[in-house]
């Protein structure tokens, strides 16, 4: 059995997608959901096609080049011809904002915006532009990104897990943006401490924010970048290795 994709908890439940002998499965990640799997080998996650699975033997993970598609809007500032469909789409440009102080700027179809904070794990956000197409937005963006930040790598949103978002910071943002809208998320589970950051598959989840899942585990917690398993092999049976264990575990 192999880890070959993750579903962020937006609409639906987050979970595991796990792929055995060509057929796709679905592992949620429920509050309480007790995972019990040991990581084996890492290999490409290979192609999901709805329950279909089409395995790849090739090293690179959590995909090979053959398997690795690029979106060709990831780095665009603008300068393009709208390649995709979705350019000619009204979008929204946003903030979003992560404990305590860290705040991007992005850009996504306006319909999709909720739906796209909450894939980040945002803990607040305000919507600031409404524009006709992409092109637009991603000019807008690349211009506000001279100041803000355009991308926040998961350790950088683990770090203030257990954190709030700073008000001084984020209300001088909305005085300064002047936002149509702005956001609030709960995502259903609070922290005394920072979790610490950690690949496994073990444990008790205590919920999941954006695409990390937070797990209890012997007196600790951890925050799992579900990415980081994308591509495992699983076998049935808690983890074995020793694993760094907080304060509160002693």
């Amino acid at each position: 059995m192999q880890v070959v994709g993750y579903r962020a908890r937006v609409e639906s439940n987050a979970a595991l997608l796990l792929a055995d002998e060509g057929a796709v499965s679905v592992e949620r990640l429920d509050p309480g959901t007790d995972l019990s799997y040991t990581l084996g080998e890492r290999h490409c996650a290979g192609a999901v096609d709805g329950e279909d699975h089409f395995a790849c033997a090739n090293d690179p993970a959590p995909y090979c080049p053959e398997h690795t598609s690029r979106w060709p809007c990831a780095r665009c500032t603008g300068d393009c011809d709208k390649p995709l469909d979705s350019c000619d789409e009204e979008h929204a440009i946003y903030l979003a904002a992560f404990a305590p102080d860290t705040v991007k700027v992005g850009v996504t179809r306006s319909w999709r915006l909720e739906t796209r904070l909450r894939e980040q794990g945002a803990d607040r956000a305000a919507h600031i532009r409404t524009v006709a197409d992409g092109r637009i937005a991603r000019q807008i963006e690349a211009d506000i990104a001279a100041h803000l930040r355009d991308r926040v790598r998961v350790p950088r949103k683990i770090s203030g897990f257990a954190d709030a978002v700073d008000d001084s910071t984020w209300s001088a943002l909305l005085d300064e943006y002047d936002p149509l809208s702005t956001f609030d998320f709960d995502y259903g589970f609070e922290l005394a401490s920072r979790p610490m950051a950690e690949t496994l598959a073990t444990g008790t989840v205590r919920g999941t924010k954006g695409r990390v899942a937070v797990l209890d585990n012997n007196g600790s917690t951890y925050a799992v970048d579900l990415r980081n398993l994308v591509g495992y092999e699983l076998t049935d049976g808690g983890t074995d290795r020793q694993l760094q264990s907080s304060l509160g575990a002693f």
